[in-house]
């Protein structure tokens, strides 16, 4: 038994082999193979470079951090952690993080002490400069005992130089060095105070930390990424109350939107080359399938089962899968390549060597695909009877192929978001291919029956045109399809996806604001706007901020133990900006509720913002306690709305009607747009408000501007692939009948057919299933763009006409062309010859 089954693997193994290279010499599976390389090099292409992305942006999230991992707490205990670390082979330091006075000569200032260890930092490097305005420098170092560096602000307010001595504390300390950069101060750009930076070994002598003291102590830890994230899921277990792990996901908060949007516009690229190179090999299997009939019955002859001819056929979409996999993973390197020098040091300074995992989908995208689309046609020739050897005229019973679409879908859909990780984007493009799909196929087959009712009404070449058309009813329907759905494809790169990118890029404007102003008083507020009236920087609006916290969610205490998710216990813990407005400001809009009227003004209404509700489980109606400076108020959530963060406006994740916060003190805050002139008048605002803080951002403002600019050429390099798909497709539909178009025609030339009635008809065919197609792929593009832009990337888009009349005049153009030269040979192929070919 073992003996024959070995025998039979071997059959299997050697005639599949034999198969797959017959029919690749007969160019049978080029379409096949180049479907099936454009799917895997673009969905490995953009799978090498997100991951090195993704992987890219772990390595520098930590050196944000100063550390791989950091633990946090209020509770000296934390420092525990770092004894412990001793015996293992990873690196360790400490922060102690406090506010304290610093006192010159003139008054005394707030400030913001973080006292560190040797080795801090552990990720990243100190940038330090001898003057203000000095170069920075990085260094290796930490302050030297009785030695701080500090902010250059903080210079100005003492009305100190480097040198001088100041006291904090208890202790004398030596202004050394101005501290210009910090790597862990990436999610601490807001501090109201100017930082002071000061060697940990003279934290005791300065007796600031007494009982009560509002202290924040980190532990920072790097090594090896295996050893790191060993002891991270040992510490999960060992943390005490209060103490929080900080993670390297949380390093680039600023740029997170940014790298968010590029990974989509990458994937749907991708995701599109898949789909359209799964038309394309269905299309192309259906043909292949029909060439393949006369073999199958002469197998069954010689006494092959049903079971043996699947598998054999099988085994060779296999052997072609795995190759042409091969191809497509290989090229994708080359590719993910092109793209990261197209981004080369604006996303990361450096990225790291890709991982195999791409290699592992790209596979799997390419047996999936191949097996997918192709098995379902294949399946019937399992079917064909032995006695079509002697009558071709025998039809091969249809399969129900319905399931096993429907389970190959599931398996891409899987397979893409396992790649692309979006589940609204993987759903929203099946969606709208399956739409397209349907509604293209029900037109389609309704025009058909339109157009052969018609056939009696118009010439001869339209009569021979149309009645190709109706006489190939369902696989005409399958031409248009299969057309309209690649040209929709072209449509919606070549047009639609330059609106797309142009809006994207737009959504961060170049009058976008840059500086952030912070710590204004109530009594400077008419005067800050004066300030900048006198810059040029008109209708200035500043808004207030109430510091509160969170204490009951409809009369029950607020718990962070009560929450599963990281991010619900950290916003629980935390102290919220509570702000005032009378109208909704533009980049904000509601999702659910209203918007208050002048009635609701002094009313206890709150507006949450909807990612924020979602977290914490709230919804209009509920009503949630702040602890305002000792007080417990009740607010009832009014509304809900989302808001865009990365529109560099001030914004609030809490906001309350105008007289209801009025009563407590307030700091208020703004963001303006100062153009290079502008900007050197900012030392004038130092000066005439000592005690606010300004914040450029323009630095950062212009790396996601750049990444938006080289993300659009990233793109539109992928895209490439996926238009190759889409011509792809428009190949594979034009030759899924060339067969038995050749037969027709060679049999109306023996009767005495004249090659340019032919060739009338041809083209007469080729314009009304182009013409049907272009304006169905218009409309559909059309309707996609805007599904994409409102429900995924957020953005508006105008419906744009000239797109539908595109696609008509494009569909027209593109199908009668290759149409014409892809049946070149039905008019110059020899009538005797191909009927005998059909004979025999």
């Amino acid at each position: 038994m073992a003996e024959r089954h070995l025998h039979n693997l071997a059959f299997l193994w050697i005639n599949s082999w034999r198969m797959l290279w017959r029919d690749w010499r007969a160019n049978e599976l080029g379409i096949l193979a180049l479907g099936l390389v454009i799917a895997v090099t673009s969905i490995t292409a953009v799978g090498f470079f997100t991951d090195r992305i993704e992987r890219g942006l772990q390595e520098q999230s930590a050196e944000l951090m100063g550390a791989d991992l950091v633990v946090k707490s209020r509770n000296a205990s934390v420092l525990q952690h770092a004894d412990a670390i001793q015996e293992l082979p990873l690196q360790v330091a400490t922060t102690t993080q406090f506010r304290s006075v610093v006192l010159g000569e003139a008054q005394p200032h707030l400030v913001e002490v973080k006292a560190v260890s040797n080795g801090y930092p552990l990720r990243g490097t100190l940038r330090v400069s001898e003057s203000p305005f000095a170069e920075d420098t990085p260094t290796d170092n930490i302050p030297e005992t009785g030695t701080i560096w500090v902010d250059a602000r903080l210079l100005y307010l003492l009305d100190a130089e480097i040198g001088q001595t100041v006291s904090l504390g208890e202790k004398a300390f030596t202004l050394r060095r101005v501290l210009r950069y910090e790597p862990d101060r990436a999610g601490d750009l807001f501090s109201m105070a100017p930082r002071v930076l000061m060697n940990q070994a003279d934290l005791a002598a300065t007796g600031l930390l007494g009982q009560g003291s509002r202290v924040t102590y980190r532990v920072l830890i790097a090594g090896a990424r295996e050893t790191v994230e060993s002891y991270r899921a040992t510490l999960k277990d060992q943390l005490q109350p209060g103490e929080q792990i900080q993670s390297v996901e949380e390093g680039r908060p600023e740029l997170n939107t940014a790298l968010e949007r590029a990974r989509q516009f990458l994937g749907l690229a991708a995701l599109i080359s898949v789909l359209l190179a799964g038309v394309a090999i269905a299309t192309v299997a259906y043909r292949f399938t029909r060439r393949h009939l006369d073999t199958s019955a002469m197998l069954r002859c010689l006494g092959t089962t049903q079971t043996i001819i699947i598998r054999l056929f099988t085994l060779e979409m296999l052997w072609l899968a795995l190759l042409a996999s091969t191809a497509g993973c290989l090229l994708g390197l080359v590719t993910q390549q092109v793209i990261a020098q197209l981004l080369d040091q604006l996303l990361l300074v450096r990225l790291p060597a890709p991982s195999a995992r791409p290699l592992l989908l790209g596979y799997a995208t390419g047996i999936v695909l191949l097996l997918g689309f192709a098995l379902p046609p294949l399946l019937a020739l399992r079917r064909v009877p032995p006695l079509r050897v002697l009558r071709k005229d025998i039809a091969t019973p249809p399969v129900s192929n319905g399931l096993l679409y429907l389970a190959v879908l599931g398996c891409m859909a899987l397979l893409l978001y396992w790649q692309i990780g979006n589940v609204r984007l993987v759903s929203l493009v099946l969606a709208g291919m399956l739409g397209t799909l349907a509604l293209l196929a029900v037109v389609a087959y309704g025009m058909i029956r339109l157009l052969n009712r018609m056939r009696t009404r118009v010439g001869m070449a339209w009569r021979f045109g149309l009645s190709n058309i109706a006489r190939r009813s369902m696989t005409s329907m399958i031409q248009v399809v299969a057309i309209g759905l690649g040209l929709m494809v072209l449509l919606l790169l070549s047009t639609v996806r330059s609106d797309l990118l142009a809006d994207w890029q737009n959504s961060l404007p170049p009058d976008a604001p840059n500086h952030f102003v912070i710590n204004v008083q109530p009594d400077q507020v008419e005067e800050m706007r004066q300030f900048f009236s006198q810059l040029g920087v008109e209708n200035t609006r500043l808004y207030p901020m109430v510091r509160a916290r969170l204490v009951e969610i409809n009369a029950e205490p607020v718990r962070a133990t009560d929450y599963e998710e990281d991010r619900a216990r950290r916003m629980v813990t935390r102290e919220f900006n509570l702000s005032w407005a009378e109208v909704m400001q533009r980049d904000n809009t509601l999702v659910e509720g209203r918007w208050w009227t002048q009635a609701d003004h002094g009313k206890p209404l709150l507006s949450l913002e909807a990612g924020l509700a979602e977290t914490l489980g709230l919804g209009v109606g509920d009503v949630v306690s702040f602890n305002i400076n000792g007080t417990v108020t009740d607010f009832t959530v009014h509304n809900l709305r989302t808001v865009e963060w990365d529109s560099f406006n001030i914004n609030f994740f809490t906001v309350v009607p105008p007289g209801v916060l009025e009563q407590w003190p307030a700091n208020w805050l703004t963001s303006v747009y100062l153009d290079s002139e502008q900007r050197r008048h900012l030392a004038d605002l130092v000066s005439t408000f000592p005690n606010v803080t300004l914040i450029d951002v323009e630095t950062l403002m212009q790396r996601v501007r750049q990444i938006m600019d080289r993300v659009s050429l990233a793109v539109e390099f992928i895209f490439l692939f996926t238009i190759l798909a889409g011509l792809a497709v428009l190949y594979a539909a034009i030759q899924a009948n060339q067969d038995e178009r050749r037969f027709e025609n060679a049999v109306l030339r023996t009767l005495g057919a004249k090659k340019q009635t032919l060739l009338l008809g041809l083209v007469a065919e080729f314009v009304l299933l182009g013409s049907l197609a272009g304006l169905l792929a218009g409309l559909s593009a059309t309707s996609l763009a805007w599904l994409l832009a409102e429900h995924l990337f957020e953005f508006d888009y105008e419906f744009a006409p000239g797109v539908i009349l595109l696609g008509l005049v494009s569909g027209i153009v593109i199908v009668t062309i290759a149409g014409l030269l892809g049946t070149r040979r039905v008019l110059t192929h020899p009538p005797m010859e191909t009927l005998r070919e059909g004979a025999g």
